[in-house]
């Protein structure tokens, strides 16, 4: 029987129980209500879904809609787009925002691209780029900004090279991407980044389209029946996704090891343990925690009727947690089999590149917790600056030293 609990005003952000689980709040209402009403700044009613089960049985339901432009509030917290008050047409190519069919006619260009066996042959080279990035941190005097000079540059080089972004670019996309991370700004800040990219973008594609490389964006240029607008919109998405989610992953991942000494000496003993400590890694902290999708009819989910039009919210990091899915799930315990985790979606909107994102996360771990056996942090743990004013959660910077 559903609990009767107060309704939240509004989405609950506080990171109150600490810089790696979700707000006490979101947790209170999954316990009591795992599909509870809540009312959004605007006044209107919507609902939030945070448990296991019920997180997955809708990521998988394509009635509730990722188009943005049925929704009664657009807020895409996934894509970084602004956010008017009224609903907009979703960006071309940006397929995170579609449904089927025109999901489906965008997504297939690139299903081939991101295969386990291609990415297993980019391993190799993705092991290379992580070690000479950590060749210029050793040559660095600590402490130094693991963010800066580590956990940003290696997905960044990485989506650089398999895009055919020049990386000499990355300064300019890097800044307009962090600032369509940031929650609570003007509609002005955010369209000037969201300008300054899609115009870098859409350059590039019209040059790859007439001049095409080796590269993924060279690839989607030949398909004809694809826009100029559409190219740019994929990647814009490829190239946001490619390096804000994984450079996070491996900053936060790395202050969440150094935290959890006793898990970081057991790790740094049994390399085996590496690959089921990413995918801890991955469910404890789902740094991409909020998406939202949009009844398109009366749906059921969770024993609650949810009205056609309804703007629905889903916390990832809330279903990760929960309980009725993962044993004492707020421990971060790297011998867990966390296989069923929702970090990377579910249904059709399922990562593309959640492959390419695991082989960085391994290479990066396992690379610098080798080289650097003595990393510890360079500032106490409250001092850390966190994400919190950001739509992907992280640090902004991870100040860290070493001895020689």
């Amino acid at each position: 029987m559903t609990q009767t609990v107060p309704v939240p005003q509004g989405l609950p952000m506080e990171r109150d129980a600490g810089p790696f689980d979700p707000p006490r709040e979101i947790t209170r209402l999954r316990e009591a209500r795992p599909v509870s009403p809540m009312v959004f700044p605007d006044g209107h009613e919507g609902w939030l879904v945070t448990g296991y089960d019920e997180v997955r049985q809708m990521m998988a339901d394509t009635r509730f809609s990722s188009r943005q432009d049925i929704g009664i509030l657009h807020v895409p917290y996934e894509t970084g787009m602004p956010a008017p008050t009224e609903p907009s047409p979703p960006m071309p190519g940006m397929f995170v925002a579609m449904d089927p069919p025109d999901h489906g006619r965008l997504r297939k260009r690139l299903t081939g691209a991101f295969t386990v066996k291609r990415m297993k042959q980019l391993e190799e080279h993705i092991v290379e780029i992580t070690e000479r990035q950590l060749d210029a941190m050793a040559n660095l005097t600590p402490p130094i900004d693991l963010v800066k000079e580590f956990a940003l540059p290696v997905p960044s080089l990485v989506i650089c090279e398999l895009l055919g972004v020049p990386y000499a670019d990355r300064e300019s996309f890097q800044a307009n991407s962090a600032q369509l991370m940031v929650r609570d700004q003007t509609l002005e800040e955010k369209m000037a980044a969201f300008i300054g990219m899609n115009t870098f973008l859409t350059e590039l594609v019209t040059r790859k389209r007439e001049t095409p490389g080796d590269d993924i964006l060279s690839d989607l240029g030949r398909h004809e029946d694809l826009t100029i607008e559409e190219l740019a919109g994929a990647a814009f998405l490829l190239l946001l996704a490619g390096h804000e989610t994984t450079a996070n992953m491996l900053a936060l991942g790395t202050f969440a090891l150094l935290e959890h000494p006793e898990q970081l000496a057991e790790l740094r003993a049994d390399a085996e343990l590496l690959p089921g400590a990413v995918e801890e890694l991955l469910r404890y902290l789902s740094v991409a925690d909020i998406f939202f999708r949009y009844a398109t009819e009366d749906l059921e989910l969770g024993g609650e009727t949810i009205p056609a039009g309804s703007t629905v919210i889903i916390s990832l990091l809330a279903a990760n947690r929960d309980p009725r899915r993962f044993e004492n799930p707020d421990a971060l315990d790297l011998h867990r089999n966390a296989r069923g985790l929702l970090s990377f979606g579910h249904g059709i909107h399922q990562c593309l590149g959640q492959q390419l994102a695991r082989i960085e996360m391994r290479a990066g771990f396992e690379g610098l917790l080798r080289r650097f056996p003595t990393l510890a942090l360079a500032v106490p743990a409250e001092e850390v600056k966190l994400k919190t004013d950001m739509n992907i959660y992280g640090v902004h910077e991870l100040p860290v030293t070493w001895t020689a």
